[in-house]
């Protein structure tokens, strides 16, 4: 573990405690991450890790150990239930993205088609995946405060674990977890004058072209003659009738030329 805080020493360890109403993980077996952008950060997280520790982390998360899991930028911050009295603190950080990274995030989201509709309706692009995901496991650091060294311990990699699956819910949070505000993005992106003119969204000021001359013709003339005959005639008295149905049609049609 690294940056780790001062904190009492416990000499024994026991089994871990259980906890009622705590955040029990969705998937009770086989590997985390449902969807891209899980599996692409539980890849991460496993990398280097110590196999036994994200394995004890893995039974910690899905046993509803981790009482409570907060999300914001850089930090990953949740309560972790262990053998003490009381809980412990566990966290997962990663670098937030700087002004030039988010410049170009920006830049990057104006150049692939339909990128911002799919961030304002709640998914991220796949695209955005080198700049978002941590730069392999070396671009993340873990702590605790309990007295395992371990890179991560079993409660780090139970909060790890659980910010697979919120990321899985929500894909937004891989944006919350590099400090990137959505809104702030949105409007970054819209905010290139060169791609659209904001200062008129709905076009109110906008010049229409003309509509285009079209040669008229009723559309009694496009009308199969025999069909139209066929149906003045079942509600016409003789053929005559019929024929001033007709000439009164085309009147009509012409009327409103």
């Amino acid at each position: 573990m690294t940056n780790r805080r001062p904190g009492p020493y416990f000499g024994q360890y026991g089994r871990r405690r259980p906890v009622t109403g705590g955040l029990e993980a969705r998937s009770q077996r086989g590997s985390f991450g449902r969807t891209w952008w899980g599996r692409e950060f539980v890849d991460i997280i496993e990398f280097v890790a110590d196999k036994g520790r994200m394995s004890r982390g893995r039974s910690y998360a899905r046993s509803g150990q981790v009482i409570s899991l907060e999300i914001a930028g850089g930090t990953v911050t949740g309560e972790v239930q262990g053998s003490q009295l009381q809980p412990f603190v566990a966290t997962v950080s990663i670098d937030r993205l700087d002004d030039s990274e988010v410049a170009e995030l920006v830049a990057l989201v104006r150049r692939q088609p339909g990128s911002l509709a799919m961030l304002a309706g709640g998914g991220v692009p796949e695209a955005l995946g080198p700049l978002l995901l941590p730069a392999g496991a070396s671009a993340l650091n873990y702590d605790c405060t309990c007295p395992d060294d371990g890179w991560p311990c079993k409660h780090a990699a139970a909060v790890a674990y659980l910010t697979t699956e919120r990321i899985d819910e929500n894909p937004l949070e891989i944006l919350t977890l590099r400090g990137v505000d959505l809104d702030m993005l949105i409007e970054g992106v819209g905010g290139d004058s060169s791609e659209a003119e904001v200062d008129d969204w709905f076009g109110d000021e906008s010049s229409l072209p003309g509509l285009p001359d079209a040669d008229f013709r009723a559309a009694i003339d496009d009308l199969d003659p025999l069909l139209l005959r066929k149906a003045i005639r079942s509600v016409s008295e003789d053929e005559r009738a019929v024929d001033a149905a007709i000439r009164e049609l085309k009147a009509l049609y012409q009327h409103f030329r």
